[in-house]
């Protein structure tokens, strides 16, 4: 069963090469939240840990953020986070969307510094942070 645009649960990726933010996302009440961070070997996720975050959750739909450079040019990262995006939809049979990530990662330390100061700056934060930010960004555009 498909379910229709804002009901869908959507589950957010912030790729790197050495480590993989992940999220979780609601249409419905139009909020995200970061589930974990995994590790990634030259980009290169554990498909395991994805996959039962993907089993446990189902979402509707997996939203990838795209790496692009300020002018909205593309970068090397660029085209790795879009062979991951296929390796998800390859893996899961899920639908895959791409969305800008440019700044999540700055918004992302923003906004754990104000919630909790330089304790929570930690890398596995942030990368749970951003993937979040980029769901949120998604729902908005």
């Amino acid at each position: 069963m498909v379910k229709q645009v804002g009901s869908r649960t959507l589950m957010g990726f912030d790729f790197g090469t050495r480590h993989i933010g992940i999220a979780i996302g609601q249409e419905i009440t139009h909020s995200a939240r970061g589930l974990k961070a995994i590790k990634a070997r030259d980009g290169i996720p554990n498909w395991d840990e994805i996959g039962k975050l993907v089993n446990e959750w189902q979402p509707d739909v997996l939203v990838i953020g795209l790496p692009l450079n300020m002018d909205g040019s593309e970068q090397p990262l660029t085209a790795r986070a879009r062979k991951f995006a296929n390796r998800l939809h390859g893996r899961f049979g899920i639908a895959i969307e791409l969305q800008d990530e440019r700044l999540t990662t700055a918004d992302a330390k923003e906004q754990l510094f104000s919630d909790g100061g330089y304790r929570n700056l930690q890398k596995d934060n942030i990368d749970c942070m951003s993937a979040a930010l980029i769901l949120e960004s998604f729902m908005d555009s």
